[in-house]
C-alpha cells in the first residue's frame, strides 16, 4: 500500500463529506506528528497499534560489493516499529 492508497482509505473511513483534500492534511498532520514526537522523546507508542523507537547503530566495518574492499560505516540512528499484540493477533 502507499500513500495514496492510505489516502483513498482514510478518506472512506472519514465519510463521503469529507474532501480528498481534508484527508490528506489529516494524514499529513499523523505524519508529521510522529515524526516531531519521535525526534523529540525517542518514541511514540501507539496503544493497540505499535510503538515507533529510535535505535542506534554501532559504527562497524562492511565491505564494498563492488570490490571487496573493505569500508568504515558510520554509526547512525534509525526508527524501528514494533508492532503490538493485538495488531499481530489481528494478522
Amino acid at each position: 500500500m502507499n500513500k495514496a492508497e492510505l489516502l483513498e482509505l482514510v478518506q472512506k473511513n472519514l465519510g463521503a463529506e469529507t474532501s480528498k483534500r481534508a484527508a490528506a492534511d489529516a494524514l499529513d498532520a499523523v505524519l508529521t506528528a510522529l515524526a516531531k514526537g519521535i525526534k523529540k522523546e525517542g518514541n511514540v507508542q501507539l496503544i493497540g497499534f505499535g510503538t515507533f523507537k529510535v535505535a542506534k547503530r554501532a559504527a562497524r566495518t562492511g565491505r564494498n560489493p563492488k570490490t571487496g574492499e573493505s569500508m568504515k560505516i558510520k554509526a547512525s540512528k534509525n526508527v524501528r516499529f514494533v508492532a503490538s499484540s493485538a495488531l499481530k493477533g489481528s494478522l
